[in-house]
């Protein structure tokens, strides 16, 4: 059994550091009020099989309080006095240098809940350690100076999840759809350097990537362009091309006698095929560079790739997209290659598939692209799947018309916005930040009573909202000068020098979130039943439509576009489960996991075929507009790509969003490329096995699993470790 210390570190439990701590609050007491011997090893021994019942490490705190807890529970009140008294100098100690302790653990890489806290980023590197520093400060800045002390305690008990507050210092943002389309038709400046409109699909590919590697580094989400915005210099490098091909076969043409058929034909075939090649290397272009590029927070941009063929313009432009589409599910397919050369599935780019009539049906003229898809999500997990159909029938703007438009990352949707022309606009857009409330907490301090329960809520979403306000207050009166990238050279605006972000934060252009999660435990321990039940089906979305209702009375009031979110909740599922068992014990069915379910879905261990999953998670999928996303988990479908189209086309027809998860992993000690698995060691701990030479060493393997809609290669926490390993198959 494990113990992280205050800094992070992660250190074997010793039995003999709670023995000393209670015998010196002993000593502290007079000989009347003090413990015999056997009632100090009786106090030890519960602590510590408390512990073991969580199965999991255990902190320095939630061990702290174990203590205080028996030797309350006892009557030794004495003893428990100096005890406390002593935990509270300690406290007042720790409170004068809140920092220094971990950053030295990041430093050390001795601080395993952040080594683990981002499964798409590399702790051991310089670069990450520097942003893992600065969010330390960060964090100890806002805690101390910018949030209200009810905030900052709601989120220390794990009531409630101030998110990125590693970055909240900053004037920063969460994440964005990209006006590529602006950049490269208008010209950007990068880094000082004006960026002209390139003449060719090769160099509109090399500016997209370094336009996404700025993004990244000027705020912390997610980010989508969408290969729309590449499609037209496909025909700019074809004019280009033939020229060039017309120059070179003149005098072939004028020493040989070619009718103009013939010779058209010739020089067709040779436009074509350069043409691929072009396609093909700006292509490879984007996918090496977005996996080789480093932010300045020491990661991959978190970059999502939209391929949806109706936001063409015209035929030409579709057909050239559909080029394009189709050489970037081929590379994906091949995958890139580990340093050891072994053929592998990279985290980025995401790939957002948008599934429409022409590729969903198979009459229809690219349904190619969707097989193609489909084989593509058997070996490397994505495409993700966006319904075109359903789209259109839940994003309604003020002019009622039904919009399709991609998420901003891994599931963080706009809500519809028209300009002052009457266009639908989405592109340049993003969002102000999240807050998520913990769903369970508010149902286990209810006490099982409804009335209770939406009284709390009550209370709980007004706290909420005022960090929202917050979010939105820290970014009021930003300058554009603090991101040119964004704000003044197209990819969010073309705002002037020295002009503030505020008309961007008002009237719908931006979103700014009410995160929500752990919707399967609330409604199982406040009605009995589950999720897939009709009592709790229906609990569940009166919930739901509760939520909406606030966001929708605060937009009213505000102007401010607040909008519900399906939280994507990676290392923090692990933080409220621990947050749960510290404040209501082990509860069986609701806190006996190291992880909460994230927002709506139904329970990765509950047994459901994929088609009633994705049925039942549509209705709560409709009532989360700011963002959400569904999933089915299955096995290996190399071999039955049939299947998987099925799955597909029922997407396409019943739910807005989905994915399909399957493994995707690699053993450079043996060469196993089947599914590495999830074992315990002696003292309980998760860690990943080679099934095949029981490899343990993780820089040894390669693991690719999608855990919040992304898919993560740097591994989890034990909380979402053990989420991985409780996973049952829909299909």
């Amino acid at each position: 059994m494990k113990v992280i210390k205050r800094s992070g570190s992660e250190v074997k439990f010793d039995n003999a550091k709670i023995l000393h701590a209670i015998e010196g609050a002993n000593n502290s007491v007079e000989e009347k009020d003090r413990l015999t011997e056997e009632q100090i090893n009786n106090v030890v021994n519960n602590v510590v099989e408390k512990s073991k019942k969580l199965k999991r490490s255990v902190n320095v705190e939630e061990i702290q309080d174990m203590v205080e807890d028996e030797l309350m529970a006892n009557r030794f009140f004495q003893v428990a006095r100096e005890y406390i008294t002593y935990r509270y100098r300690h406290a007042m100690v720790r409170q004068s240098n809140t920092t220094d302790n971990q950053i030295l653990s990041l430093i050390e890489l001795d601080n395993e809940e952040v080594k683990q806290e981002n499964s798409n980023k590399n702790p051991t590197i310089v670069s990450t350690q520097r942003d893992y520093m600065a969010g330390e400060v960060s964090k100890d800045i806002s805690k101390r100076f910018l949030l209200p002390k009810e905030v900052v305690d709601a989120h220390n008990q794990g009531i409630i999840h101030f998110h990125d507050m590693d970055y909240f210092a900053q004037h920063i943002h969460n994440c964005d759809l990209v006006n590529l389309e602006d950049m490269l038709q208008n010209g950007t400046v990068i880094s000082g350097t004006l960026i002209e409109k390139p003449h060719t699909f090769f160099t509109a590919c090399n500016i997209a990537t370094q336009i996404i590697a700025q993004v990244a580094s000027s705020q912390y989400g997610g980010q989508t362009i969408t290969l729309a915005h590449l499609a037209p210099f496909v025909d700019a490098s074809r004019k280009k091309i033939r020229t060039e091909v017309l120059g070179e076969l003149g005098n072939y043409r004028r020493n040989i006698n070619f009718n103009d058929v013939e010779f058209n034909e010739m020089v067709d075939n040779i436009v074509k095929q350069r043409l691929l090649s072009e396609i093909k290397h700006g292509v490879q272009t984007i996918q090496y560079q977005i996996n080789t590029l480093q932010t300045t927070n020491g990661q991959t941009p978190f970059v999502s790739v939209n391929m949806y063929l109706n936001e063409a313009k015209n035929e030409q432009e579709k057909a050239d997209l559909a080029l394009i589409i189709e050489e970037v599910l081929k590379q994906r397919i091949q995958g890139i290659k580990n340093p050891a050369g072994q053929w592998i599935t990279p985290a980025f780019p995401k790939l957002l598939y948008v599934l429409e009539e022409d590729n969903v049906k198979e009459d229809g003229k690219y349904f190619y692209l969707t097989k193609l898809s489909a084989e593509c999500t058997a070996k490397r997990m994505v495409p993700d799947y966006i319904s075109e159909k359903k789209m259109l029938e839940y994003k309604i703007d003020k002019n009622g018309n039904g919009n399709c438009y991609p998420c901003m990352g891994c599931r963080s949707f706009l809500t519809p916005y028209v300009d002052e022309n009457g266009k639908p606009k989405y592109y340049g857009r993003f969002n102000q930040g999240v807050v998520t409330i913990n769903l369970i907490d508010v149902a286990l301090s209810s006490k099982k009573s409804e009335t209770q329960f939406f009284k709390i809520f009550d209370e709980r979403l007004e706290l909420c909202h005022r960090a929202l306000q917050i979010r939105h207050e820290r970014l009021t009166g930003t300058i554009s000068d603090v991101a040119p990238i964004l704000w003044q050279y197209g990819a969010l605006a073309r705002l002037k020098k020295g002009e503030t972000l505020d008309k961007l934060l008002h009237g719908g252009y931006s979103t700014i979130s009410l995160g929500y999660a752990g919707l399967w435990e609330t409604v199982y321990y406040m009605t009995g039943k589950k999720l897939t039940d009709p009592e709790g089906e229906a609990f569940g979305l009166k919930v739901m439509k509760t939520l909406n209702e606030y966001t929708a009375r605060w937009k009213a009031s505000e102007n401010i576009d607040y909008s519900l979110y399906g939280t994507p909740i990676e290392s923090t599922t692990y933080r409220f489960a621990q947050c749960l068992q510290k404040r209501f014990g082990i509860i069986e069915g609701v806190t006996d996991k190291n992880y909460i379910t994230n927002s709506y879905h139904v329970h990765v261990t509950e047994p459901i075929d994929a088609f009633h999953k994705l049925e039942l998670e549509s209705k709560f999928q409709k009532l989360s507009p700011g963002g959400a996303i569904s999933y089915v988990e299955v096995p290996n479908m190399k071999g039955n790509i049939p299947a998987v189209l099925s799955v597909i086309k029922y997407i396409y027809e019943n739910i807005m969003y989905a994915e399909l998860n399957t493994k995707s992993d690699f053993c450079q000690v043996c060469g196993y490329d089947g599914e590495i698995q999830i074992v315990s060691d002696e003292d309980g701990k998760l860690m990943w096995e080679c099934p095949n030479c029981h490899n343990h060493d993780q820089t040894k393997m390669n693991v690719a699993r999608r855990t919040c809609g992304y898919i993560g290669t740097q591994y989890w926490n034990q909380g979402r470790t053990q989420e991985i390993k409780e996973r049952v198959l829909h299909l």
